[in-house]
């Protein structure tokens, strides 16, 4: 016997709710805080001398405490992931069932799975699982952005001779993307199990009479882990990684790239963010689309009891993909990602741009960068 048709739905609200509260109630702390000027901040120089930085962190600590620097560049991170990901959870939606639900909704199209969803679920069917798709993406993309700039500056410490541009930014970003996925993954999973879920199996001439119904993210989360252990929560990470290092990698660097291409005083203007951010999601994401595929497949491969193929490996599952269903099923629901990707990567790199605007953090240019004995030195420089 399922849950009532709104308990799901009500605790990913309440698991969403919690997320943006804690979020934003960080968020509002770290910006008092951040609104010290620049050289008052724990790490920050601003073309001070060692004497001096002393005690200016003396005025900052009489004033309050400063919040760091990676706390800041976390909490941008995690409000950029969060609102981008809230406005495109219908067609994320949308999108994971035509990657996993070959039989029912096959040849729908878009608007066909919008009605078929909507006819079936009503309006909060759009959002199914997207709270654990906004407690997963909120500490994803908080570890992502922060991951990232920690890496630049990391590489920048150990290779001092390293030319800065967008190669940094694609060593960088790739790191970050794996750093972010094994940290996150099991919330990844259950985001997709539960999109997976359709109510009212039978309306829809479904090949599986009975699946496994979730009450909500931590039953979930207890169920998988109950029948496979700490293996099942990690299900289709193999796929993940391969396609996260390229597509993170991918992304910064043709961000970072098409940012040099702007003029320095439209730099800051939101329409060219917008535009950089969208291109480079969109490459990045055609380019390794398949292995995605590859991986939502293999998460719902236990709740699929007509799938008679044993998808193992990574790239043996591509050459069944190809084989039982043919090469296009590689590119299932592409379209649909173009129009999710495009809002969802400018959003995430204006909105995190912003945060971190309105958090204080310095810019690239004006970081600092920490020797290993935890000296300052001098602000790094992009090329």
């Amino acid at each position: 016997m399922g849950p009532s048709p709104g308990r799901p739905l009500r605790t990913e609200r309440t698991h969403t709710q919690f997320t943006f509260v804690s979020l934003c109630s960080c968020a509002s702390t770290a910006r008092a805080s951040a609104l010290l000027p620049p050289s008052l901040h724990r790490g920050v120089r601003a073309g001070t001398t060692t004497q001096a930085a002393a005690g200016v962190m003396e005025e900052a600590e009489r004033g309050g405490w400063a919040v760091p620097l990676a706390v800041r560049e976390l909490i941008a991170g995690g409000v950029a992931g969060g609102v981008a990901k809230c406005a495109v959870a219908p067609l994320e939606r949308v999108k994971i069932l035509l990657q996993t639900r070959r039989a029912e909704f096959r040849g729908s199209g878009l608007i066909g799975s919008f009605q078929t969803i909507y006819r079936t679920e009503g309006p909060l069917g759009f959002y199914r699982g997207n709270g654990a798709s906004v407690a997963r993406i909120v500490p994803y993309a908080a570890l992502h952005y922060m991951a990232y700039e920690e890496y630049r500056r990391w590489i920048i410490l150990g290779f001092p001779n390293v030319q800065q541009g967008p190669v940094l930014d694609l060593v960088a970003g790739s790191i970050a993307g794996g750093t972010a996925v094994v940290s996150t993954y099991p919330l990844d999973l259950v985001r997709t199990k539960m999109a997976y879920q359709v109510k009212d199996a039978v309306n829809l001439s479904l090949r599986v009479p009975s699946e496994q119904v979730y009450k909500g993210i931590l039953d979930c989360l207890k169920t998988v882990y109950r029948q496979n252990g700490l293996k099942g929560l990690y299900r289709g990470m193999g796929p993940s990684l391969y396609g996260i290092f390229p597509y993170s990698g991918l992304k910064f660097y043709f961000y970072e790239k098409m940012k040099t291409r702007v003029p320095k005083e439209h730099r800051k203007d939101i329409i060219p963010k917008l535009a950089c951010g969208s291109v480079a999601g969109l490459l990045g994401q055609t380019i390794t689309y398949p292995l995605d595929v590859v991986r939502r497949q293999m998460q719902v491969q236990a709740l699929s009891l007509s799938n008679q193929v044993n998808r193992k490996e990574t790239f043996g599952s591509l050459a069944m993909i190809v084989k039982h269903q043919g090469w296009k099923q590689l590119f299932s629901g592409l379209s649909i990602n173009y129009l999710k990707v495009v809002p969802s990567a400018a959003l995430g790199f204006t909105v995190y741009d912003s945060m971190r605007d309105w958090l204080n953090v310095p810019s690239r240019e004006q970081a600092p960068v920490l020797s290993e004995d935890g000296s300052d030195t001098a602000p790094v420089h992009s090329s």
